[in-house]
């Protein structure tokens, strides 16, 4: 447990109550219609592994006829996906939280930020994953603790679709239900297949980020206030426009060091590969077995790139989600220019270890890349 005097410094259960009291409802959809979109998400995860492996050509290693994973798939809701992330994040943040422990159980204050810190952290976090639980469609979490509530394969990880957030979208972009699903399904299976197929890719992840926390130096009380701005710009209770004294920075800026931010651009890289090519390969699959999917993109497309409002704008800006929509579109194209160059199987040589990925610089210059790997 990561406390002061006892007390934790993030209340994680009031997280998980107050995201969950603040959530906004789901689509009306009747008993038998969610049972109806449960089962069919379901049987469109299980085909889109088939097609995603045909299409990269990766394989999990392993004996020939073995199941080719167990991770499983699980259909939620908003408050099933905050559950989900609470748990990660409870794990991938504990050094980061037991270092802030340490630092201040006993310095000026520690006393009172136990005692109130971990609630008010809480509460903000809280507030924050009620936003983005009405946003998300799916999601491969690479860190997931099993739990008897939200199981996880024996090596990690889990794939989450969370059915109301699809039902939204195919609604508001009046696309064919059932390609839709099956569309979505493909980008997530292509995240599933990655971490399945490159078994050096989760440690590898996991080694980065825990270097990066592990370089933090940031006091407590900030980490609070940047929480705090978030969740009072979800309120609506800063201005629209406004913009903090730090210039609007997100709270990955923060606490960046110089050695944070060598490892952030290796993070910044490898996230944009992924996230690229699950989207080529959403498209590259799509023609064959989605039959509307040109419009499905168009439109996808078009609302990724306008956002919702200013509020929306302003949170994504403070938590970095305007760098992940530019990780989709910097990452496609770096795949597609290879795979146009050098082919599939030429690609596929970016997941032969660490040192095969591209750097940030070379998502930018793809012929740099293909340079580097053959020479």
């Amino acid at each position: 447990m990561t406390s002061i005097g006892g007390v934790e410094m993030v209340d994680w259960n009031l997280a998980v109550a107050t995201a969950t009291r603040f959530v906004r409802p789901g689509p009306e959809v009747s008993r038998d219609e969610a049972r109806a979109i449960v089962a069919e998400l379901r049987r469109h995860a299980r085909s889109s592994e088939e097609h995603v492996r045909a299409f990269t050509r990766m394989a999990q290693p392993g004996p020939a006829g073995e199941a080719p994973h167990d991770t499983p798939v699980l259909v939620v809701d908003r408050p099933g996906w905050i559950k989900a992330n609470v748990a990660g994040f409870r794990a991938v943040l504990k050094p980061l939280l037991d270092k802030m422990e340490t630092r201040r159980s006993n310095g000026p204050g520690g006393a009172v930020l136990g005692a109130v810190g971990g609630k008010v952290t809480g509460v903000e976090l809280g507030m924050l994953l009620s936003f983005l639980s009405s946003r998300v469609l799916g999601q491969y979490e690479t860190f997931a603790p099993a739990s008897r509530e939200l199981p996880a394969a024996a090596q990690g990880g889990r794939l989450l679709l969370v059915a109301p957030n699809i039902v939204h979208v195919e609604r508001e972009l009046e696309v064919d239900p059932h390609d839709f699903r099956l569309w979505v399904c493909l980008h997530e299976e292509t995240h599933r297949t990655q971490f399945t197929a490159v078994p050096w890719l989760r440690d590898h992840i996991e080694g980065e980020i825990q270097s990066f926390l592990a370089e933090t130096d940031i006091d407590p009380g900030t980490l609070l206030e940047r929480l705090r701005e978030a969740a009072q710009s979800l309120a609506g209770a800063r201005p629209e426009g406004e913009e903090g004294e730090d210039g609007g920075r997100s709270l990955v800026d923060l606490v960046q060091t110089p050695v944070q931010r060598e490892i952030l651009g290796r993070l910044t890289a490898v996230m944009s590969l992924l996230e690229g090519h699950a989207d080529f390969v959403m498209d590259g699959v799509g023609p064959d077995v989605v039959p509307s999917v040109a419009e499905i993109r168009e439109k996808f497309q078009k609302r990724r790139a306008s956002g919702a409002g200013r509020l929306d704008l302003a949170l994504r800006k403070l938590l970095g989600l305007d760098a992940k929509l530019r990780q989709y579109r910097d990452g496609e194209r770096f795949v597609r220019a290879v795979v146009d160059d050098i082919g599939m199987d030429g690609f596929n040589r970016v997941w032969t270890s660490p040192n095969t990925l591209p750097t940030k610089q070379e998502i930018a210059a793809p012929a740099d890349w293909v340079a580097r790997v053959r020479g």
